[in-house]
């Protein structure tokens, strides 16, 4: 197995994060999970809610790519276009994840410093 795993792309999150990330995979099945953001779209779920399920789909995103790496590795990769674009898709997903995160990080630090 390589160095890369998939959680430690997470790693570079807020404990905060970490938790619901780590909640999410707990309560997240195989089925409910792919159902889960059609749900919350439609019902309006909490903003945690849908931080969650991005970081869910991310984190599936990586560990595929990971599997697919392993399998080139291996010499069972039947496509290797198939698996290159999937790993360049996940990479981009991960760096939206990321900015996405800086900028909350942002919005958070601008509001702190607001005066009352």
């Amino acid at each position: 197995m390589s160095g890369f795993l998939p959680v430690d792309a997470i790693a570079a999150l807020s404990p905060q994060a970490q938790a619901m990330a780590t909640a999410a995979q707990s309560l997240a099945g195989g089925t409910a999970a792919a159902e889960a953001p059609a749900a919350t779209a439609s019902t309006g779920g909490s903003f945690g809610q849908l931080v969650t399920d991005g970081l869910s789909k991310v984190n599936d995103q990586l560990i595929s790519s990971q599997v697919d790496l392993q399998k080139l590795a291996v010499g069972d990769a039947q496509n290797l276009h198939q698996i290159m674009i999937n790993l360049e898709e996940s990479r981009v997903s991960f760096q939206l994840m990321m900015q996405v995160r800086n900028r909350l990080l942002e919005a958070y630090q601008d509001v702190m410093k607001m005066p009352i």
